[in-house]
């Protein structure tokens, strides 16, 4: 509730007691640091969207046998270093039958992936998880069973 006194109608003890008297200097200080904040962020993400970055998807998959997936993805490599792709196949519990990281080639540009996935059962879904430049992406590890090991890729 605002004070029914101006703050000139107040002794200096009395405004100085109830904040009344508030220096400018501070409200200066949080609003340039409040601007210095939010241009720090803009720099920032106009940096890192400049970066190059691989783009990928998965375009067609196929049971052709109860141990092997064949599917097909697109890949956008722009980067003068190669790019990684992890794919794998799943069955119906989500269970990891098959996992592999591919490697596309530095400055291919567009290209089509054909690969033959070996699996431990029929596939159920194939996920392309993801590509990154220079390294395999940051995606979720492989979800096999403890105690089965994963398929060895061709």
């Amino acid at each position: 509730m605002p004070s029914p006194y101006r703050a000139n109608q107040l002794s200096p003890q009395m405004r100085a007691r109830y904040g009344l008297d508030r220096s400018t200097w501070r409200t200066t200080a949080v609003v340039v640091l409040v601007v210095a904040i939010f241009f720090g962020a803009v720099a920032w993400a106009t940096v890192n969207m400049g970066k190059e970055s691989v783009q990928s998807r998965l375009l067609t998959w196929t049971v052709v046998a109860p141990d092997r997936v064949d599917l097909e993805f697109e890949v956008l490599n722009p980067s003068t270093e190669p790019a990684f792709c992890v794919i794998r196949a799943q069955d119906e519990k989500h269970i990891d039958l098959g996992y592999s990281t591919v490697e596309i080639a530095p400055n291919s540009g567009y290209v089509r992936v054909p690969y033959a996935l070996t699996t431990l059962a029929p596939a159920f879904a194939v996920e392309l998880l993801g590509c990154a430049i220079g390294a395999a992406p940051n995606v979720s590890p492989p979800n096999f069973p403890p105690g089965v090991a994963a398929p060895q890729q061709k």
